[in-house]
């Protein structure tokens, strides 16, 4: 088992399913009003280089309900934001801590972190990688499907981190995934490549009709991240056609969910209605969030 929690391919799919079952019992034992402090006693330090409303409270809480504690640290207020060299940081916080979150812009920084760091590190989203949100929306399929085998994935939007966190997971565990991007926004090659390499079933494309078609599992996120607000009007026009409405909700399966892992941009990369409609389960996904991560920091941590 892996140290680090950084991206789905650096886990099995034994190890990742594991994940699942422990975030069910937590889960249980939180609605159930049941104490778990499995991580009594432990500290998570939580580094943020950009901004956040799900992943600092679901982190927070997760540990206050383990029974430990967190500590936000933001760039603008660390030494990090000074440019301290971050080798130096992962081996000061590793004698502090007990283990590190980190949000940010570079994957490279979050792998070097992790390098230097003797505690472990968990990739809390970079502009590659988003793991924890992918094994929260997996567990929610999960959820409301039974299981992530038997299911058609499709993607339409931007070919983002969780793009890319999707390709992953395809490759991990097996199922079948369709990617509807525009021309010049496509997933990075590289992971597409390494995902081909282990026999991903996925399809490319750029008609989103083509690949919500029979789909059970719908999903899509904003055109514009963070970092990327100065091409939203550009990007406006470069994924007209690309939105998850009524349309698409009809060609997918007649029993298919949505997922997006918001914020959402309304009636922009998805209607109103799909979100408020009887096929999403975006607030159920928003939630479960706190669950699986709860589980990869008992699973890291304990």
């Amino acid at each position: 088992m892996n140290k680090d929690f950084l991206s789905l391919n650096d886990w099995s799919r034994e190890d990742l399913d594991a994940i699942f079952a422990l975030t069910q019992q937590l889960k249980q034992q939180q609605k159930q009003g049941e104490p778990h402090p499995v991580l009594a006693g432990k500290t998570l330090g939580m580094l943020f280089e950009k901004s956040s409303t799900r992943t600092r409270v679901s982190f927070e809480v997760g540990m206050f309900q383990l029974g430990g504690h967190a500590l936000f640290l933001s760039s603008g207020t660390t030494q990090m934001g000074r440019g301290e060299p971050i080798q130096d940081t992962g081996r000061v916080m590793s004698r502090y801590v007990d283990g590190i979150m980190i949000r940010t812009f570079s994957q490279e920084l979050v792998e070097d972190l992790a390098r230097y760091s003797s505690i472990p590190v968990i990739n809390g989203l970079t502009d590659m990688y988003h793991p924890c949100q992918l094994m929260a929306d997996l567990f929610t399929v999960i959820e409301h499907k039974g299981s992530y085998e038997n299911q058609v994935f499709c993607w339409i939007g931007d070919g983002n981190n969780m793009a890319n966190s999707w390709i992953n997971a395809a490759a991990v565990f097996g199922f079948e995934l369709r990617i509807a991007t525009p021309d010049g926004y496509t997933p990075d090659e590289g992971v597409k490549q390494r995902a081909k390499d282990a026999g991903a079933k996925i399809l490319y494309t750029n008609d989103p009709f083509e690949a919500a078609k029979g789909t059970t599992v719908l999903n899509t996120d904003v055109w514009a991240s963070m970092g990327q607000e100065e091409e939203q009007e550009l990007r406006k026009r470069a994924f007209e056609g690309f939105q998850i409405n009524r349309e698409i909700v009809a060609a997918a399966d007649a029993e298919c969910i949505v997922l997006h892992c918001l914020p959402a941009h309304r009636d922009e990369e998805i209607t109103d209605e799909v979100i408020e409609g009887p096929h999403s389960v975006i607030f159920d996904e928003a939630e479960n969030r706190l669950h699986v991560q709860k589980a990869i920091m008992a699973t890291l941590m304990k």
